[in-house]
C-alpha cells in the first residue's frame, strides 16, 4: 500500500529518515563514497520540507519511500529508497508507477549516482534516457535522466 505521508509529524519523519539512511547507506557503498551528503541530511530537513513524501508500506511497515518535487515543467523524482530489508521485491518499481500515475507531468527527471547500477537498471526499464553526468564536490559522479511523456 502507497500513502501520502505527513512528514511534519515528527514520528513520521522518523521513520522516513530511517528509511533513508538504510539504503543511502547501501549507495554510499555502491558509490565507494566516503563522504556521501545524503547521510548527513538532519531530521528537521524531513520535517520542515516542502516536497512531498509518499510512502509504501509493507506489513504495516515502512518499506520504500520516494520524495517529489512537482510543478507545471517537471517531476522531479528528488530521491527513491527502499529498506534493505525489502530489496528485490518491486518496491522501487512500485512507487515509480505511483509517481506516473499521480503526476501529470510531460518531463519526469531523476538523478543517481554513475556507479548505482541497480537504480540506473531500474530507470532505464522504465524509459528514462541519460542526458548529463557530472562530478559533484563530495568526488562522486553523478547522472541525470529524464522521462518525457508519450502525449
Amino acid at each position: 500500500m502507497i500513502k501520502k505521508l505527513q512528514n511534519s509529524n515528527i514520528e513520521i519523519s522518523q521513520n522516513i529518515l530511517k528509511v533513508f539512511r538504510a539504503s543511502y547507506a547501501i549507495e554510499a557503498k555502491l558509490l565507494n563514497a566516503s563522504d556521501f551528503p545524503p547521510l548527513n541530511r538532519p531530521l528537521e530537513n524531513y520535517i520542515n520540507s516542502k516536497t512531498q513524501f509518499f510512502g509504501y508500506y509493507k506489513n504495516q511497515r515502512l518499506a520504500g519511500v520516494v520524495e517529489i518535487d512537482n510543478n507545471q515543467d517537471y517531476t522531479l523524482i528528488r530521491s527513491l529508497v527502499v529498506d534493505p530489508i525489502f530489496f528485490r521485491q518491486g518496491i522501487a518499481s512500485a512507487l515509480i508507477e505511483f509517481v506516473f500515475k499521480t503526476f501529470e507531468s510531460d518531463l519526469f527527471i531523476v538523478e543517481t549516482g554513475v556507479d548505482n547500477g541497480p537504480a540506473i537498471k531500474l530507470y532505464k526499464n522504465f524509459g528514462f534516457t541519460e542526458v548529463m553526468q557530472w562530478d559533484t564536490e563530495f568526488g562522486i559522479r553523478k547522472v541525470k535522466f529524464e522521462l518525457r511523456s508519450k502525449t
